[in-house]
């Protein structure tokens, strides 16, 4: 299968895996509950108590930054979409950077995102709010199915099926199978910054910011796009699915809310495409482009945007 592109739509493919059993389930539960909570209850009570210093916020925002662009830039734009290229450093960088974000491995992210695509709002599709039922109550359990509940019952994609190009990239692969590591290392490097400032009690403070608030962040940023981001917002563009353009997620999400132009026109590098659409992401890649670092860059034309738009009569 050529980078960036889908088998037709027929038949669904067999699972990769089983769903997850119970002690699968009660960990990911776990990973989704605490950096949860540590943002609604712990953020508040930490305030309050100025459990906070200027150097923990700079780390967080550091790693986030790095982090969503990775995913945005080269988990998304580059490996699942073929949006441009670049040579074996940059997309091992790039790989490198997204799995800061703490969202599993580049290969098995990337086949799930291509089974979105291919199935999107459909059966099959791993992550839609709309397969639960009309109506308010349909519509709730979609939500939460799309935002999180997927990964509780996925039982997997075929990454030999939907990702041999990554599987056949020896850096990608390797990076893509040493994740946990590299997750693990995301999070004691702030937590020992954090200590050799301020002991014990420093060390917490970093481990709650900089790994608690930060993942929690970087995961409800993205897990809108597959909950609101199909659900609420505008739809400029034609496609065959319900995606939206959510405009106050776009400054957090490194441009990804655009995401009905995105759909429209899948291998874009820019989403943001209309006046006045921050897409942070399209201009690092402008950025990469101009450094030489990146090239076959694939900019929307404005007869290519006017061609996506809704035709008003």
């Amino acid at each position: 299968m050529a980078t960036g592109t889908y088998p037709a739509q027929p038949a669904l493919p067999a699972p990769a895996t089983q769903a997850p059993g119970p002690v699968a389930r009660t960990i990911l539960g776990t990973f989704v509950a605490v950096p949860l909570a540590a943002v609604v209850i712990g953020v508040p009570i930490a305030l309050a108590h100025g459990w906070v210093r200027w150097l923990d916020i700079i780390m967080l925002v550091v790693i986030y930054v790095i982090g969503v662009h990775g995913i945005t830039i080269g988990y998304h734009r580059l490996f699942t979409h073929d949006a441009f290229t670049t040579g074996r450093t940059m997309r091992a960088i790039l790989a490198l950077a997204g799995s800061l974000a703490v969202e599993g491995r580049v290969v098995d992210w990337v086949a799930d995102h291509r089974r979105h695509h291919q199935y999107s709002d459909v059966e099959g599709d791993p992550h839609s709010p709309w397969l639960h039922g009309p109506g308010t109550w349909g519509l709730a359990r979609g939500f939460i199915h799309a935002h999180v509940g997927w990964l509780f019952t996925y039982t997997g994609t075929d990454t030999a099926k939907y990702a041999p190009d990554l599987i056949a990239d020896r850096a990608v692969d390797r990076i893509s199978r040493l994740w946990p590591l590299i997750a693990i290392i995301s999070m004691a490097i702030p937590t020992a910054i954090g200590y050799a400032v301020d002991g014990w009690v420093g060390a917490a403070q970093a481990f709650f910011w900089v790994t608690l608030v930060r993942i929690a962040l970087v995961h409800h940023m993205t897990w809108s796009i597959n909950s609101v981001c199909h659900i609420w917002g505008k739809r400029p563009f034609v496609t065959r699915d319900r995606s939206t353009n959510v405009a106050w997620l776009a400054p957090i999400s490194g441009g990804e809310s655009w995401h009905n132009y995105h759909h429209a026109d899948p291998s874009s590098a820019r989403h943001g495409v209309l006046r006045w659409q921050l897409d942070t992401s399209a201009i690092a890649i402008r950025l990469l482009e101009r450094l030489g670092l990146v090239t076959a860059v694939k900019w929307p034309t404005p007869e290519r945007i006017e061609r996506k738009k809704v035709k008003v009569s």
